[in-house]
C-alpha cells in the first residue's frame, strides 16, 4: 500500500501526522523550524480551519489556510 501524503490543511481535528516536507522561503521554513514545524517531527491538529491550531510536542502552534498548504504530512494511527 503507497504512503499517504498529503497538504496539512487535508487533516481534521484530532488527526495525528509526521511532517514529511516542509516548502517555500528560506525564512518561512527557518521559522517553522525554530517553531518545532519541521520534516520528522510529530503534529496533532486540535482544530481545522484557517487558522488551524497544531500541537507539536509540548507546544501549539497556528497556522492560516495557506502556509498550512505548503506543509505535507504523512497520517499516523492514534
Amino acid at each position: 500500500m503507497p504512503e499517504r501524503i498529503l497538504p496539512l490543511d487535508m487533516l481534521r481535528c484530532g488527526d495525528q501526522a509526521d511532517v514529511t516536507e516542509v516548502y517555500g522561503e528560506p525564512g518561512l521554513i527557518g521559522r517553522m523550524a525554530e517553531l518545532g514545524l519541521r520534516v520528522g517531527s510529530r503534529l496533532r491538529v486540535l482544530c481545522s480551519g484557517s487558522p488551524c491550531l497544531l500541537q507539536i510536542g509540548d507546544s501549539r502552534l497556528s497556522l492560516r489556510t495557506e502556509t498550512a498548504f505548503q506543509v505535507l504530512v504523512r497520517p499516523v494511527e492514534g
